[in-house]
Protein backbone atom coordinates (compact mmCIF):
# COMPACT_ATOMS: atom_id res chain seq x y z
CA UNK A 1 0.00 0.00 0.00
CA UNK A 2 1.48 3.20 -0.97
CA UNK A 3 2.88 6.06 2.03
CA UNK A 4 3.08 2.62 4.25
CA UNK A 5 5.17 2.74 7.60
CA UNK A 6 6.20 -0.06 9.59
CA UNK A 7 7.48 0.31 13.02
CA UNK A 8 7.89 -1.52 16.33
CA UNK A 9 6.53 -0.04 19.81
CA UNK A 10 7.37 -0.84 22.98
CA UNK A 11 7.23 0.38 26.70
CA UNK A 12 7.07 -1.01 30.18
CA UNK A 13 3.14 -0.48 30.80
CA UNK A 14 0.25 0.43 28.74
CA UNK A 15 -3.23 1.46 29.71
CA UNK A 16 -5.78 1.25 26.80
CA UNK A 17 -8.73 2.14 29.09
CA UNK A 18 -11.90 0.28 28.58
CA UNK A 19 -15.11 2.83 29.62
CA UNK A 20 -17.17 0.47 31.02
CA UNK A 21 -14.61 -0.06 34.61
CA UNK A 22 -13.90 3.90 35.12
CA UNK A 23 -16.86 3.92 37.05
CA UNK A 24 -15.55 5.27 40.69
CA UNK A 25 -12.36 6.51 39.56
CA UNK A 26 -10.79 2.92 38.81
CA UNK A 27 -9.13 1.97 35.45
CA UNK A 28 -8.45 -1.39 33.47
CA UNK A 29 -6.72 -1.62 30.52
CA UNK A 30 -8.24 -3.19 27.68
CA UNK A 31 -5.89 -6.78 26.34
CA UNK A 32 -5.02 -5.06 22.98
CA UNK A 33 -4.42 -1.28 21.76
CA UNK A 34 -7.63 0.58 20.70
CA UNK A 35 -7.62 1.73 16.92
CA UNK A 36 -7.58 4.97 18.10
CA UNK A 37 -4.68 4.59 20.21
CA UNK A 38 -2.74 3.18 17.34
CA UNK A 39 -3.70 6.15 15.67
CA UNK A 40 -2.41 8.50 18.38
CA UNK A 41 1.05 7.18 18.34
CA UNK A 42 1.12 7.09 14.66
CA UNK A 43 0.02 10.59 14.91
CA UNK A 44 2.88 11.31 17.85
CA UNK A 45 5.56 10.27 14.92
CA UNK A 46 4.03 12.83 12.03
CA UNK A 47 0.63 14.22 11.41
CA UNK A 48 -0.77 17.52 9.90
CA UNK A 49 -4.61 18.19 9.56
CA UNK A 50 -3.94 17.72 5.29
CA UNK A 51 -3.16 13.80 6.20
CA UNK A 52 -5.02 11.23 7.86
CA UNK A 53 -3.12 8.53 9.42
CA UNK A 54 -4.79 4.67 8.56
CA UNK A 55 -3.69 2.14 11.20
CA UNK A 56 -3.65 -1.29 9.32
CA UNK A 57 -2.80 -4.05 10.95
CA UNK A 58 -0.68 -4.81 14.84
CA UNK A 59 1.43 -7.51 15.59
CA UNK A 60 1.28 -9.15 19.29
CA UNK A 61 5.00 -10.06 19.79
CA UNK A 62 4.86 -10.35 23.42
CA UNK A 63 2.45 -12.16 25.95
CA UNK A 64 -0.31 -9.95 27.56
CA UNK A 65 0.35 -9.63 31.27
CA UNK A 66 -1.52 -7.28 33.43
CA UNK A 67 -0.69 -5.31 36.67
CA UNK A 68 -2.55 -3.49 38.91
CA UNK A 69 -0.77 -0.14 40.75
CA UNK A 70 -2.59 1.90 43.07
CA UNK A 71 -2.53 5.33 42.41
CA UNK A 72 -4.33 8.56 43.92
CA UNK A 73 -5.71 10.69 41.09
CA UNK A 74 -6.63 14.16 41.93
CA UNK A 75 -10.46 14.61 42.36
CA UNK A 76 -12.20 17.59 40.31
CA UNK A 77 -13.48 18.34 43.91
CA UNK A 78 -10.03 18.75 45.04
CA UNK A 79 -7.68 16.20 46.92
CA UNK A 80 -7.48 12.76 46.28
CA UNK A 81 -8.17 9.23 47.20
CA UNK A 82 -7.09 5.58 46.19
CA UNK A 83 -7.58 4.12 43.07
CA UNK A 84 -6.74 0.79 41.25
CA UNK A 85 -5.22 0.79 38.35
CA UNK A 86 -4.70 -2.00 35.97
CA UNK A 87 -1.70 -2.01 33.28
CA UNK A 88 -0.71 -4.10 30.64
CA UNK A 89 3.20 -5.06 31.49
CA UNK A 90 5.95 -5.31 28.87
CA UNK A 91 4.11 -4.38 25.60
CA UNK A 92 5.35 -4.79 22.08
CA UNK A 93 3.80 -4.04 19.22
CA UNK A 94 4.81 -3.90 15.34
CA UNK A 95 2.74 -1.86 13.42
CA UNK A 96 1.94 -1.25 10.22
CA UNK A 97 0.24 2.11 8.76
CA UNK A 98 -0.06 4.44 6.11
CA UNK A 99 -1.41 7.89 5.18
CA UNK A 100 -4.03 9.77 3.07
CA UNK A 101 -5.22 13.14 2.46
CA UNK A 102 -7.79 14.42 4.08
CA UNK A 103 -10.93 14.75 1.55
CA UNK A 104 -12.60 16.49 4.47
CA UNK A 105 -10.09 19.19 3.96
CA UNK A 106 -10.16 20.73 0.68
CA UNK A 107 -8.85 23.99 2.02
CA UNK A 108 -5.63 22.72 2.47
CA UNK A 109 -5.28 21.32 -1.13
CA UNK A 110 -1.96 23.29 -1.20
CA UNK A 111 -0.35 21.24 1.40
CA UNK A 112 -0.63 18.11 -0.52
CA UNK A 113 2.76 16.99 -1.50
CA UNK A 114 2.55 13.37 -1.40
CA UNK A 115 6.47 12.75 -1.68
CA UNK A 116 7.20 15.04 0.32
CA UNK A 117 5.24 13.98 3.44
CA UNK A 118 5.83 10.40 2.95
CA UNK A 119 10.01 11.37 3.23
CA UNK A 120 8.81 13.86 6.65
CA UNK A 121 7.06 10.58 7.86
CA UNK A 122 10.48 8.71 7.63
CA UNK A 123 12.69 10.42 8.64
CA UNK A 124 10.34 11.14 11.99
CA UNK A 125 10.02 7.53 12.90
CA UNK A 126 13.68 7.25 12.33
CA UNK A 127 14.02 10.07 14.62
CA UNK A 128 11.94 8.62 17.24
CA UNK A 129 8.42 10.22 16.46
CA UNK A 130 8.01 14.05 16.67
CA UNK A 131 6.05 14.49 19.72
CA UNK A 132 6.35 11.91 23.19
CA UNK A 133 4.92 8.36 22.57
CA UNK A 134 2.80 6.80 25.16
CA UNK A 135 0.96 3.94 24.90
CA UNK A 136 -2.82 4.69 25.60
CA UNK A 137 -1.76 7.43 28.93
CA UNK A 138 0.47 9.93 29.75
CA UNK A 139 2.42 7.97 32.50
CA UNK A 140 2.60 5.21 29.69
CA UNK A 141 6.08 6.19 28.14
CA UNK A 142 7.03 4.52 24.77
CA UNK A 143 9.75 3.99 22.04
CA UNK A 144 9.43 3.74 18.21
CA UNK A 145 12.02 2.08 15.46
CA UNK A 146 11.43 1.33 12.18
CA UNK A 147 11.19 -2.46 11.70
CA UNK A 148 9.75 -4.84 9.36
CA UNK A 149 6.09 -5.95 10.41
CA UNK A 150 7.09 -10.03 9.91
CA UNK A 151 10.55 -9.92 11.13
CA UNK A 152 11.05 -12.02 14.64
CA UNK A 153 9.06 -14.51 16.22
CA UNK A 154 6.02 -13.20 18.02
CA UNK A 155 4.79 -14.76 21.48
CA UNK A 156 0.81 -15.78 19.49
CA UNK A 157 1.98 -16.43 15.84
CA UNK A 158 -0.05 -19.46 15.24
CA UNK A 159 -2.62 -18.39 17.50
CA UNK A 160 -6.26 -17.03 17.26
CA UNK A 161 -8.17 -15.01 19.77
CA UNK A 162 -11.44 -13.43 19.84
CA UNK A 163 -11.40 -10.02 22.51
CA UNK A 164 -15.36 -9.37 22.61
CA UNK A 165 -16.99 -6.15 22.16
CA UNK A 166 -14.68 -3.53 22.58
CA UNK A 167 -13.71 0.58 21.35
CA UNK A 168 -12.67 0.90 17.76
CA UNK A 169 -12.07 4.48 18.15
CA UNK A 170 -13.87 7.75 17.78
CA UNK A 171 -15.23 9.65 14.91
CA UNK A 172 -14.14 13.68 14.45
CA UNK A 173 -15.95 16.46 12.56
CA UNK A 174 -12.78 17.27 10.26
CA UNK A 175 -11.88 13.10 9.32
CA UNK A 176 -15.68 12.39 8.49
CA UNK A 177 -17.46 15.82 7.18
CA UNK A 178 -20.14 15.70 10.01
CA UNK A 179 -21.09 18.11 12.34
CA UNK A 180 -20.88 15.68 15.21
CA UNK A 181 -18.59 13.67 17.80
CA UNK A 182 -19.31 9.73 17.69
CA UNK A 183 -17.50 6.62 19.32
CA UNK A 184 -16.97 3.39 17.44
CA UNK A 185 -17.25 -0.16 18.34
CA UNK A 186 -15.42 -3.47 17.09
CA UNK A 187 -15.05 -7.21 17.28
CA UNK A 188 -11.35 -7.73 16.90
CA UNK A 189 -10.03 -11.00 15.97
CA UNK A 190 -6.56 -12.25 16.46
CA UNK A 191 -5.55 -14.20 13.23
CA UNK A 192 -1.41 -15.60 13.79
CA UNK A 193 -0.73 -12.69 15.44
CA UNK A 194 -2.16 -10.42 13.98
CA UNK A 195 -4.90 -8.07 14.63
CA UNK A 196 -6.27 -6.09 11.10
CA UNK A 197 -8.05 -2.97 12.04
CA UNK A 198 -11.44 -2.43 9.93
CA UNK A 199 -11.21 0.92 8.66
CA UNK A 200 -13.38 3.66 10.82
CA UNK A 201 -15.83 4.07 7.49
CA UNK A 202 -16.33 0.57 7.67
CA UNK A 203 -17.62 -0.07 11.56
CA UNK A 204 -20.77 -0.83 11.47
CA UNK A 205 -21.56 -0.06 15.11
CA UNK A 206 -21.65 4.20 15.84
CA UNK A 207 -23.04 5.53 18.49
CA UNK A 208 -23.24 9.52 18.50
CA UNK A 209 -21.78 11.81 21.60
CA UNK A 210 -22.30 15.44 21.22
CA UNK A 211 -22.68 17.81 18.02
CA UNK A 212 -19.30 19.21 17.17
CA UNK A 213 -17.75 21.68 15.15
CA UNK A 214 -14.82 20.81 12.97
CA UNK A 215 -11.39 23.34 13.54
CA UNK A 216 -10.87 25.27 10.64
CA UNK A 217 -7.49 26.32 9.51
CA UNK A 218 -5.63 28.54 6.87
CA UNK A 219 -2.62 28.60 5.56
CA UNK A 220 -1.05 31.00 8.41
CA UNK A 221 -2.20 28.07 10.43
CA UNK A 222 0.19 25.51 9.40
CA UNK A 223 4.04 25.14 7.69
CA UNK A 224 3.52 24.37 4.45
CA UNK A 225 5.22 20.40 3.86
CA UNK A 226 7.79 22.36 1.32
CA UNK A 227 8.99 24.38 4.10
CA UNK A 228 9.37 21.80 6.71
CA UNK A 229 10.51 19.04 4.20
CA UNK A 230 13.77 21.73 3.66
CA UNK A 231 14.03 21.95 7.30
CA UNK A 232 14.17 18.29 8.31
Amino acid sequence: MRNTIEFKVYGDYALFTDPLTKLGGEKMSYQIPTYQAMKGIVESIYWKPTIVMVVDAIRIMKPIKMESKGMRPIEYSGGNSLAHYTYLRDVCYHVRAHFEFNPHRPDLAFDRNEGKHYAILKRSLEAGGRRDIFLGARECQAYVEPIEFDQGEGFYDGVDLHFGTMVHGFNYPDETGVNELAVRLWHPVMKNGVITFTRPEDCSLVQPIKKMQAKTFTADDIEPVDLLHEQL
